[in-house]
C-alpha cells in the first residue's frame, strides 16, 4: 500500500520543457535580452521585491524560480487563489527558519497576487520592508488596479508580452524534437497549433500533449490539419472575461467604430464572440457607441443598434449575432458626432456644482385657479402661433442664468442641418432684441 502512495503523478509537458536556465526562456528580449532591466537584475546577483505582469503561459513563474536559482535562495511559492494569511505566516516563519538556519534568503512568490485582499497585500509589506523576503508577484491583471500602492510601491513592475509566432514556433520545435519525435507535423497543422496557443506557452505545451494522446491511440504518425480538427474539440482564444484582455478588446472595438474602420470593427467584434464576451453586454457597448460617437449625426445609428439586440435576443447564437455585425459596421460607416455626449458632460457637471434655481413664471404650469392668480404661465408665448413656430427672444433658463452653449452640432450627416438650423434661429433672436 506504501508504494502505492509512494507513485508520483505524471508530470505534465508544460512542467517537463520548464526552461531550467535564462538562456533556455523563450521570448520576453525585451527584459531579458543584454543590457536589459531583468537581465541585468540576474547579472547583479542582488534580488529585489518585483511584479511581473503579462498574459497567462509567458513566463512569469518560470522567471521567479530562475532567480530564486540564480540568487541561491530559498524559494517559497503561494497561490492567492488557495492561499491566507495564515499560508502567509507560515511563509514567513520559514524564511526566518531558513535565514537563521542556513543564513540563505528567500524569494516568497505569489502567483495572481491580484486575487488577495488588501489586509492580506498588507500582511506582505513589513516583511518586505526589514528584509526578510523578496516578494515576487505574478499578475495577468493592471497592478496599479489590483495591488495596493504602498506594495506597488516597494516593488518594479516588469511587463511581459505574449509570445509572438516565431517564438512559439522555437518551442514547438523544441517540444517536438525532445518529446514527440516519432510524429510528423506538415505546415498546416503546425501553423495551426501555433495560432490555437494564442501567444500562450503552456498552452501550445498542452495542445501539444493532447495531440500526442490522440495521435497514440489512433495509432498515426502524421498529424495534418484534418486531424487536428477531429482531437481537438475547441478553439478557445484567451480571453478573461474579467481581466485586462476583455476591456483592452471592448476598447479596440470602441475605437475601430469611432474611428470608421468597418473591417477592423468587425474583426474586434468577432475576435470577442470567439473568445466567449456575452454578445448581449456587446449589444449595450454598441448602443453606447451610437449615442455617444454617432449620435445625431445619423440618428439611424441607434434605432439599428437597439433593432440589433432585440434580435439577438429573439434569435440566440449564431443567427442573432449577425444583426450586432449589421449594427458595428453601419456605425463604422456613419457619419461621427460626439456633440451629444459632450453637450451632455458639460451640462452635467454645470448643474451638478450649481444652486436648485426657480423656474421662471411665465414657464410654470398653470392648472388651477390660484395658480393663475399667482401668474403661473402668464406672457408664456407658445412657439406654435408664431411665425416659423418660433418664440424669437423667449428665454427658457432660470432667471440669472449665465448664458451658456453646451450643445455645438458637428458639421457632419444630419447634425450639419441642425447647425445651421440652430444658426438661424439664433439671428432670430438677435432681430428680435433690436425691434
Amino acid at each position: 500500500m506504501s508504494d502505492l502512495f509512494a507513485v508520483k503523478p505524471h508530470a505534465p509537458l508544460a512542467e517537463l520543457m520548464r526552461p531550467r536556465t535564462l538562456d533556455e526562456v523563450v521570448g520576453q528580449a525585451d527584459l531579458l535580452g543584454p543590457g536589459k532591466p531583468l537581465r541585468l537584475a540576474f547579472d547583479s546577483k542582488t534580488p529585489h521585491s518585483m511584479i511581473l505582469w503579462g498574459p497567462p503561459g509567458v513566463g512569469k513563474t518560470t522567471l521567479a524560480r530562475l532567480m530564486a536559482q540564480a540568487f541561491d535562495a530559498e524559494f517559497i511559492a503561494l497561490s492567492a487563489v488557495f492561499s491566507g494569511v495564515k499560508d502567509i505566516r507560515e511563509a514567513v516563519q520559514r524564511a526566518e527558519l531558513t535565514l537563521a538556519q542556513s543564513g540563505r534568503h528567500t524569494i516568497l512568490f505569489v502567483d495572481e497576487v491580484h486575487r488577495f485582499n488588501k489586509a492580506q497585500q498588507d500582511a506582505f509589506l513589513p516583511y518586505v520592508e526589514q528584509g526578510l523576503v523578496t516578494f515576487i508577484g505574478a499578475t495577468t491583471e493592471n497592478p496599479s488596479f489590483e495591488v495596493i500602492s504602498a506594495l506597488l510601491s516597494r516593488a518594479a513592475v516588469y511587463v511581459l508580452k505574449s509570445l509572438s509566432e516565431e517564438e512559439l514556433g522555437q518551442l514547438f520545435d523544441r517540444a517536438h524534437a525532445q518529446a514527440f519525435a516519432e510524429l510528423e507535423f506538415d505546415e498546416a497543422a503546425r501553423g495551426r497549433l501555433i495560432g490555437l496557443a494564442d501567444g500562450d506557452a503552456r498552452r501550445l505545451l498542452n495542445v501539444l500533449e493532447i495531440v500526442h494522446t490522440a495521435a497514440a491511440t489512433s495509432d498515426r504518425r502524421l498529424v495534418d490539419a484534418d486531424f487536428l480538427q477531429g482531437a481537438l474539440a475547441k478553439n478557445l482564444r484567451r480571453f478573461d472575461k474579467g481581466g485586462d484582455a476583455f476591456y483592452d478588446q471592448i476598447s479596440a472595438l470602441h475605437k475601430s467604430v469611432r474611428g470608421s474602420d468597418p473591417d477592423a470593427s468587425l474583426y474586434w467584434l468577432l475576435r470577442m464572440l470567439d473568445g466567449g464576451a456575452d454578445p448581449l453586454y456587446l449589444g449595450r457597448r454598441i448602443i453606447r457607441m451610437a449615442t455617444e460617437d454617432i449620435g445625431l449625426a445619423d440618428p439611424r445609428a441607434l434605432q439599428i443598434a437597439l433593432n440589433a439586440v432585440d434580435t439577438y435576443e429573439r434569435l440566440g447564437s449564431p443567427e442573432g449575432e449577425l444583426a450586432l455585425a449589421e449594427a458595428v459596421i453601419f456605425m463604422a460607416c456613419a457619419a461621427k458626432s460626439n456633440a451629444v455626449y459632450v453637450a451632455y458632460n458639460s451640462a452635467r457637471k454645470f448643474v451638478a456644482g450649481d444652486a436648485s434655481r426657480e423656474v421662471p413664471v411665465h414657464l410654470r404650469n398653470a392648472p388651477t385657479k390660484l395658480m393663475k392668480e399667482l401668474g403661473y404661465g402668464h406672457e408664456y408665448r407658445y412657439a406654435h402661433d408664431e411665425p416659423e413656430a418660433y418664440a424669437a427672444g423667449e428665454t427658457y433658463f432660470p432667471e440669472g442664468m449665465p448664458k451658456v452653449s453646451w450643445y455645438k452640432p458637428s458639421e457632419r450627416g444630419l447634425e450639419a442641418q441642425i447647425r445651421e438650423k440652430l444658426a438661424h434661429l439664433r439671428e432670430l433672436d438677435r432681430k428680435s432684441k433690436k425691434n
